[in-house]
């Protein structure tokens, strides 16, 4: 909870979204969050004053090259990093790639890399594809009763030939936060490495890499409040032991070595953005403070879990006493526990038919198997077209909830 009972001035934060006065009541945050107003601000200002080369020494370049590198160490500091720790690439999907054939060396036939069937699939494809070599893939299954990962499940399939294991810190279908503190050193005591997929837990709660000490860690900021770009974090031992993805005369650049080709300029400089939009929340509602960014992330953050877990209480209660409705994974909406990403099924109903019949209440939700196909299909969820998702974050608000709810009431 929040300190003093603090609460999140909702209206505050929605004023930087301009998207949101469209009137629509926007629930499909886990595919994508709107970008904040500095961000915005910060694509413009670039493309229109530095949309040049960056890094020679005349006055657009130069600035242009200061505003690439700002945003590269505030992404760093807000997750807890340092900024030679951090690679800004084009998806999670792209990032997950890219690493993977630059670790893969380190591996050889025989050992074996551990993945599961609950999560969006980039963190796992690449590495599936990585059995070509001769690497064992082990896959961590959920429970499909809970949708949950387990760790006794985890623990039958640790062994001494086991080098990596990439799992999520939150479900994009079910929503359960796991503790990957403790995973990562129940892998790390078998003496194995973590890669986790932080993509769905990112726009809810504060990131700190350096306290759960995993080895990678991804996010994607255009869940973030940010712009169409992924976050990667990698220790720095480990960054500097990768081979070389891009050109020869790079390889001993951390991380640029991983990233073909460079970041996009344009929406790496406004990525500082998504920082400042914080900082401007953490004014309004804190006053003047000496603590770093991380620590305003983190207090910030409080306040949006908060109020998430507040707006989001009555749609739990609404789904499980609705007649025919099945919610994915944990029952609660508590934020100890999950993250409002609620993913649920409709007895005698494809999933596609309900986001459309409430897109006439100006509802956005949606439907499918949100790249988590192996989730779905093992849910046995495939022949009804997947789950509906509805996924709420900070600028939601209860009335857009209390609509949700009447809207789907008439519906289903």
């Amino acid at each position: 909870m929040s300190e003093a009972g603090l609460r999140l001035d909702v209206d505050f934060a929605r004023s930087h979204f301009p998207a949101l006065n469209a009137g629509w009541a926007l629930f499909e945050n886990a595919g994508g969050t709107l970008a904040a107003s500095p961000v915005l601000a910060r694509v413009q200002s670039y493309m229109a004053e530095n949309f040049v080369q960056p890094g020679a020494g005349y006055d657009a370049s130069a600035e242009g090259a200061r505003r690439i590198e700002e945003s590269q160490r505030l992404m760093a500091e807000m997750i807890g990093a340092a900024p030679d720790e951090v690679m800004v690439g084009v998806s999670t999907s792209m990032n997950v790639f890219l690493l993977s054939h630059a670790i893969r060396g380190w591996f050889q036939q025989g050992d074996e890399i551990i993945v599961t069937n609950l999560d969006h699939e980039a963190n796992n494809g690449a590495w599936r594809r990585l059995d070509e070599f001769g690497f064992t893939i082990r896959e961590w299954r959920f429970n499909p009763e809970t949708a949950e990962l387990e760790m006794a499940e985890l623990e039958k399939l640790l062994n001494s030939r086991t080098r990596l294991v990439c799992f999520s810190h939150l479900s994009n279908i079910a929503g359960g936060i796991n503790d990957v503190p403790e995973i990562t050193r129940k892998i790390h005591a078998a003496g194995a490495l973590v890669c986790v997929d932080g993509v769905a837990y990112a726009p809810h709660r504060a990131i700190d890499v350096k306290a759960w000490d995993v080895d990678f860690y991804l996010c994607s900021l255009y869940k973030l409040y940010g712009p169409h770009l992924s976050l990667l974090y990698g220790k720095r031992e480990h960054l500097a032991r990768a081979a070389n993805n891009n050109h020869f005369f790079l390889a001993d650049d951390m991380p640029l070595k991983l990233n073909p080709g460079g970041p996009n300029h344009e929406l790496t400089a406004a990525l500082s953005g998504i920082t400042e939009y914080f900082n401007i929340l953490h004014r309004h509602h804190f006053g003047a403070s000496n603590v770093t960014l991380h620590e305003r992330m983190k207090q910030v953050f409080t306040l949006m879990a908060d109020h998430e877990e507040h707006i989001a209480a009555p749609f739990v209660e609404f789904l499980r006493a609705k007649k025919g409705v099945r919610l994915i994974g944990r029952q609660t909406a508590a934020q100890e526990s999950r993250a409002p990403t609620f993913s649920f099924t409709v007895a005698g109903r494809r999933a596609e038919e309900i986001p459309t019949a409430v897109e006439p209440f100006k509802i956005a939700i949606s439907s499918g198997d949100f790249y988590a196909a192996r989730c779905i299909r093992d849910l046995g969820l495939e022949a009804e077209g997947g789950v509906v998702r509805a996924s709420m974050v900070h600028y939601n608000t209860e009335a857009e909830v209390a609509r949700l709810i009447e809207a789907l009431d008439r519906v289903i």
